[in-house]
């Protein structure tokens, strides 16, 4: 196949001169490969300010261990030096929940591990403050956004303060960074833009708009100062109209301005409207990169996610109101795809953070203007949340009529206690590619409670309703359960509890995920200070690496049989 490069973001010299460029207004650096595609942070940032008229080059994955020549490359950007981690935060990319060292790099060519340092966005802005100090440095994406405050970095075990600190960057962009990025191109470095954090040496206004948390410092002395802090944070978050947070550290103050409002259906077609190839850069050739090839032939129809889960980033770093993408733009990414290499007829998954959370959104929403409640459907779900599968269904349907579309999966997670009958029925017997994943997590009332998922009786209701529509359109599918172990407030008894629950049902898990602490979530807050930041009640934590193992071992009483037999 022949690549044009002028139909991709630059990422060499050679690839400015062939646009005649001496000069770009802003360089974004990336963790990950670049892929020029809308589900990757830096392809879309680029291309938003290149449908506003900048030049902009992207540099992915530099080598930040020699002479920095990646660094320095492309020169100086006229604008400012963009910096995301990428996808992951690169902790989490690089450790497991043992904090052993992970042998892959879904982000990164032939998923070959190494090609991003810890601490990306510290690395990288520190090295670009070192040639460039007079370039102002903006970083962003999820390692930025849940770090721009105190947090808990369970690699060091310690709380590290604000990630402005240690990576000099002038500013940070917090959750979907597109309207930002825009105004900081169009103003510059300025501390009054919306969903952008800053670190300042003045000290600023406390006003009836402001609150003052406890500083850096006296959230590492005092555990209960840091809960109290991560109450306000997240509670701020979750509110359409938001208030200013400072936080002292040192002699200085962070300062997090109220973020935008929830971008719009219009806003974002726009955005997946822009040029994307939907294929790696030419310069990897033909090496296999993971994580593109697992969403290559997806379609995310919507942002946002209400769930709130306790120890899930989507909502806090995508917001918790649902913006949907128009029917007419999910169909002109699906008739472009089916024009790529390697298509199949097959669309791996029509969904989204949560993929039933399609079109959803508060009835009033002067009521949602009103609310800080962190989740639409943990304790209850919200009376005022609209409900309404047609529009989903719609899609499904039209979907499914497609010439050129044999098989629409929908890949993505499904809330099950956020479901009706006729959807149900729809994506059970036409959208599940002979398994559906669903994520109950835990059988304990207690833990389901600290992790705000419903309770394990919506699960068994929903497996016989899955059970139920197989049987009567004549189908054999698997319904494949997620669980959790050693999260916050999960004790052994828990856990054998649990694992009694799993061999009742004759699941045989072959991998169960050990809960991992990820910066600034209710669930790692709670697993750092033992209290719950919402009652200041102790919560049990299984801490020690020995205590997790011994949970997360319980999954697995199906292997003891075997070998119990194979010795009879």
């Amino acid at each position: 196949m022949q690549y044009d490069l002028k139909k991709y973001l630059p990422t060499t010299r050679k690839e400015l001169d062939l646009r005649g460029w001496d000069e770009v207004d802003v360089i974004l650096f990336s963790g990950d490969a670049y892929i020029d595609h809308p589900q990757f942070g830096a392809a879309v940032l680029g291309r938003v300010l290149e449908a506003a008229g900048y030049r902009v080059a992207v540099v992915p994955q530099p080598d930040w261990r020699g002479d920095h020549r990646d660094f320095t490359k492309l020169g100086r950007p006229r604008l400012f030096f963009g910096i995301t981690a990428g996808s992951m935060d690169s902790m989490v990319n690089h450790y497991t929940a043992a904090r052993r060292r992970r042998s892959d790099d879904a982000y990164t060519p032939d998923g070959k591990a190494g090609m991003r340092p810890d601490y990306c966005t510290i690395t990288y802005g520190k090295i670009l403050k070192q040639h460039f100090p007079d370039v102002p440095v903006v970083i962003g994406g999820i390692e930025a956004s849940m770090r721009r405050l105190t947090h808990y970095d369970y690699w060091s075990d310690r709380l590290m303060p604000s990630i402005l600190v240690d990576s000099q960057a002038d500013l940070l962009v917090y959750g979907m960074g597109e309207q930002a990025i825009l105004d900081i191109a169009r103003r510059g470095i300025q501390h009054d833009i919306p969903q952008t954090a800053y670190l300042t040496d003045r000290q600023p206004v406390i006003d009836e708009h402001t609150i003052l948390l406890h500083s850096h410092e006296e959230a590492v002395r005092d555990k209960r100062c840091h809960a109290e802090n991560f109450r306000l944070i997240e509670t701020e978050s979750n509110k359409i109209y938001q208030q200013t947070l400072v936080q002292p550290v040192g002699k200085r103050f962070v300062v997090v301005n109220p973020s935008y409002e929830p971008i719009t259906t219009e806003e974002l077609d726009s955005i997946y409207d822009l040029p994307f190839q939907y294929l790696p850069h030419p310069k990897y050739k033909d090496k296999r990169i993971p994580a593109y090839e697992m969403i290559r032939f997806s379609v995310c129809m919507h942002r946002g996610c209400f769930g709130g889960c306790s120890f899930c980033t989507i909502s806090a770093h995508q917001g918790k109101q649902i913006t949907s993408r128009s029917k007419a733009s999910i169909l002109r990414q699906i008739e472009h795809l089916q024009t790529l290499p390697e298509w199949r007829g097959v669309l791996s998954d029509l969904g989204g953070p949560s993929a039933n959370m399609y079109g959803m959104h508060g009835k009033d929403r002067s009521l949602c203007e009103k609310c800080a409640r962190p989740s639409c459907l943990q304790p209850q779900i919200c009376k005022n949340l609209n409900q309404d599968f047609r529009p989903l269904l719609d899609i499904y349907r039209t979907v499914d009529k497609l010439p050129y579309v044999r098989h629409a999966f929908v890949g993505s997670g499904v809330r099950y206690d956020l479901m009706s009958e006729e959807y149900g029925r729809q994506l059970i017997t036409r959208h599940v590619s002979g398994r559906l994943k669903v994520a109950p997590e835990h059988t304990s009332p207690e833990v389901l409670r600290l992790m705000r998922k419903p309770s394990w009786e919506h699960f068994l209701q929903f497996r016989d309703f899955f059970l139920r529509i197989n049987e009567k359109a004549g189908m054999r599918q698997q319904l494949i359960p997620y669980f959790i172990s050693s999260h916050p407030g999960c004790t052994n008894r828990d856990m054998a509890n649990l694992a009694e629950w799993t061999k009742r049902m004759h699941y045989h898990p072959e991998q169960v995920q050990d809960f991992t602490p990820t910066p600034m979530t209710l669930s790692t807050t709670m697993f750092y200070t033992g209290l719950n930041p919402y009652t200041m009640k102790p919560v049990y934590v299984a801490r020690t690496e020995q205590e997790k193992k011994q949970q997360n071992q319980y999954f697995f009483w199906w292997k003891n049989e075997k070998k119990v037999s194979h010795k009879s």
